[in-house]
């Protein structure tokens, strides 16, 4: 069946709800060890990837580098070795194709920390189909290990949003570090740090980059609370206490619409901020039965919000009232009156899209995948990958 794109939009609209297609299936992939990071490829805008960092106490730890054909359902692997801990972080350049940073605890002499480092994935190599072994895994390149001895445990690496490549920042117990990362990322060198001051020792636990106002700000969680920086002055900017009536867990700013934060923490509840005004939230979601671990605003589409919890379901939502696209029908241009009239004038309402629950254990991050904005990919604990589809009918509804 083909469509002529310049035809009415309710003309369409009545064709694809007389097909009624079936929803893509989800895929599975399974690893051998237990898993709590997960990254999208965040410089490569061609093809579906994303890498998965496992722990493991007793074995070796690995990267999974994970390619997926859309088309043919088929899911392909690489594995590299990471000897040097259980990864906790794991994050991708966004200009280097081949370059990756993992935050990671080590054991030596009874003391356990943690450390981060940035990797080059091996050139030579050859994807494997899920199902294959893969004779030797090839270990990381190890570029540059980032000095930990001065600030503390680092928990999270943030990458400069849509930069080059060569500013990196460490959230390190409670200090923010601005890293200048030089010679093709093998070298770094601290250019300005923050302390977060508090009663009884706090400690930084998340953080998010804003791509907005030349991406000269970032917002970090430390227990209950959320706090801005401008990394001009390396200063506080604003405060939002008791943003969640326990620990924040994750927090990520809206991509396409300044001023817009949401975050999530284990009060079970997902919350949107304007940071112009932080007395409070604009909108509360409580879809979740346990604590929530992450949240992502799709990069495209950013009223599509997905989250994951350990009560083990992904729930994908709609927040159109606080999106870049608002709902308003004067804004779409159509040259046939009577299509208009057909179509409904009252605003779509913020709800739940889809409840994705392939999983069995906590879900502790799911990501958008950056080549397709209809699809992404969560990551539980007990090493399960599943990657998942916008509904076809919300997609429609979207794009129409």
């Amino acid at each position: 069946m083909t469509f002529d794109l310049l035809a009415p939009f309710s003309y369409i609209e009545k064709i694809y709800a007389a097909t009624k297609m079936e929803d893509d299936a989800p895929v599975i992939y399974g690893l051998e060890f237990q898993a709590r990071a997960l990254t999208a490829h965040t410089a490569e805008t061609e093809n579906i990837r994303f890498f998965v960092g496992t722990q493991s106490l007793k074995f070796d730890n690995q990267v999974h580098q994970i390619d997926f054909d859309d088309e043919s359902n088929v899911v392909n692997k690489n594995v590299y070795l990471h000897k040097e801990g259980e990864i906790w972080h794991i994050s991708c350049s966004p200009a280097d194709k081949n370059v990756l940073a993992t935050c990671y605890n080590k054991t030596s002499d009874s003391k356990t920390e943690m450390n981060a480092s940035l990797w080059r994935i091996p050139a030579d190599f050859e994807s494997l189909d899920q199902h294959e072994e893969q004779a030797a895994p090839q270990p990381l390149e190890l570029l540059y290990h980032l000095d930990n001895s001065t600030y503390g445990n680092i928990v999270k690496l943030l990458w400069e949003p849509q930069g080059d490549g060569k500013k990196l920042i460490s959230l390190m117990d409670s200090h923010i570090v601005l890293w200048d990362i030089t010679n093709n990322s093998t070298d770094a060198k601290i250019a300005n740090t923050a302390v977060l001051e508090g009663k009884g020792q706090p400690k930084l636990t998340s953080g998010t980059w804003n791509p907005h106002h030349n991406c000269t700000q970032i917002a970090t969680a430390n227990d209950t609370a959320i706090r801005g920086w401008d990394l001009r002055s390396m200063s506080q900017a604003y405060c939002i206490e008791n943003a969640h009536g326990q620990l924040v867990r994750d927090l990520e700013f809206n991509p396409n619409k300044q001023y817009y934060l949401v975050s999530c923490g284990d009060d079970c509840k997902v919350k949107f901020w304007d940071i112009r005004n932080t007395r409070e939230s604009l909108t509360v979601l409580a879809h979740h039965s346990h604590w929530v671990w992450s949240v992502r605003y799709n990069h495209f589409h950013d009223q599509l919000v997905l989250t994951s919890s350990s009560d083990s379901r992904v729930v994908l939502s709609n927040i159109i009232s606080l999106s870049s696209e608002p709902f308003n029908y004067q804004d779409n241009i159509s040259d046939n009156e009577d299509a208009e009239q057909e179509r409904s004038t009252e605003p779509k309402e913020d709800g739940v899209i889809a409840t994705y629950e392939e999983h069995e254990d906590s879900v502790y991050t799911a990501e958008w995948c950056v080549a397709d904005p209809w699809l992404f990919a969560s990551l539980s604990y007990d090493g399960r990958l599943v990657i998942n589809h916008v509904p076809r009918a919300e997609k429609y509804k979207i794009l129409l």
